[in-house]
């Protein structure tokens, strides 16, 4: 399980150091095999491989035809590209993926569960200023049982 926040910086090259915590984690639970994507172009999504296999299985209970389905494949396999740890702990970040998501120098490498999540600093700070957690969301999480 991957959370919480740790600063980091995409070097010139676009390779990513992970984080250490997440990087023993990845140790761990995963090895050094991952799928970089994005199903927005504001986020790079780091999954361990075994973590996106999991999901190609569900998708692959969805019939090709599926309008969505089609969609989800489109922007996640563009944006998308294998990668391994160095033995640095670098990932090299898709240059799509850095340019589109302003993922170029001072970056914030969130937990998500299962992926990480690597966002531009500056535009997440302003993103969590200006759009807090509210009742609204309190209560729809409550409605969802946590």
């Amino acid at each position: 399980m991957f959370r919480g926040n740790h600063p980091a910086r995409v070097d010139d090259k676009g390779r990513l150091k992970l984080p250490a915590e997440f990087k023993r984690r990845a140790d761990e639970a995963y090895g050094p095999q991952f799928y970089i994507t994005s199903k927005d172009g504001k986020r790079a999504e780091i999954y361990p491989l075994r973590e996106w296999e999991k999901l190609e299985e569900q998708l692959a209970k969805i019939p090709n035809m599926n309008p969505a389905k089609k969609k989800f494949l489109d922007v996640t396999n563009y944006y998308g590209q294998m990668a391994e740890l160095d033995s640095q702990g670098r990932l090299l970040l898709p240059q799509i993926l850095r340019e589109s998501a302003k993922v170029t120098a001072e970056v914030v490498v969130l937990g998500s569960q299962t992926y990480l999540e690597v966002v531009n600093h500056d535009d997440f700070k302003a993103k969590l200023d200006s759009d807090p957690l509210n009742e609204a969301d309190m209560a729809a999480l409550a409605d969802l049982g946590l």
